[in-house]
């Protein structure tokens, strides 16, 4: 049978092929906390707060906005002529800016003990004046869990929509999260509070999840022919 996630058994012989502390804590707090590979090598010791048991989460991402190369007024996609000016658009001038979002996440007991480990045996790397907590770019960290899947033998998982097999990478673990933490909740204030702790913009991203975990179309599904049997 295809496997569409990992479970939190397999997940947990991912963290266990690691050959260090470093790459083990990788693993762990993609999975336990559910963030994003670049999320997390981008955490600082001073985003964890080991007294309560928290993590400060900034998320950059890039918005690019267009200007009319005339006036500087903001353009949208369906503009043909300047709202400020009134010329007609040619080549507009293009930015990227970047938004940052900051959402604090507790982290469960035993990671945040292999934290403070950790910070505590010099684990962390001085870069660009912080002190981050892994030092690594975003090619390596993809290179140490797929090294970790390959060691653990997983195999490969397939894509639910298109049926397309793929490699176990970062963010499989942050799919994990999400459908450990739907099969545990998944009332509507479950998800809402999933959406909030992932950071997506999108309830639809969110409520995704849903089908992935299997549970709520099985039950749909056995709920038709139990009804059918009560009235029969």
């Amino acid at each position: 049978m295809n496997k569409t996630y990992l479970t939190t058994e397999e997940v947990a012989k991912l963290e266990n092929a690691a050959t260090n502390t470093r790459d083990r804590l990788l693993i762990r707090i993609l999975f336990h906390l559910g963030i994003r590979v670049t999320e997390a090598i981008a955490l600082t010791v001073d985003d964890i707060d080991l007294v309560n048991g928290k993590v400060v989460i900034q998320h950059l991402k890039k918005r690019v906005t267009a200007n009319c190369p005339n006036c500087g007024a903001r353009l949208a996609k369906a503009h043909t002529y300047c709202p400020g000016c009134g010329n007609e658009i040619g080549i507009a001038v293009k930015k990227a800016i970047d938004q940052p979002k900051i959402r604090t996440l507790p982290i469960d007991e035993e990671t945040l003990e292999m934290i403070e480990h950790f910070i505590r045996r010099g684990g962390p790397v001085y870069k660009n004046g912080q002190q981050r907590l892994f030092g690594i770019n975003r090619h390596r960290a993809w290179q140490i869990i797929h090294q970790c899947a390959e060691k653990a033998g997983g195999g490969d998982l397939v894509n639910p929509s298109t049926g397309v097999k793929r490699g176990v990478s970062p963010h499989r673990l942050r799919d994990a999260f999400a459908v450990h933490a739907i099969k545990n909740d998944d009332s509507g204030d479950g998800l809402i509070m999933l959406q909030e702790h992932l950071g997506h913009a999108s309830f639809n991203t969110t409520a995704r999840y849903r089908k992935i975990a299997g549970e709520e179309h099985r039950q749909w599904y056995g709920r038709l022919w139990r009804e059918e049997k009560d009235s029969g």
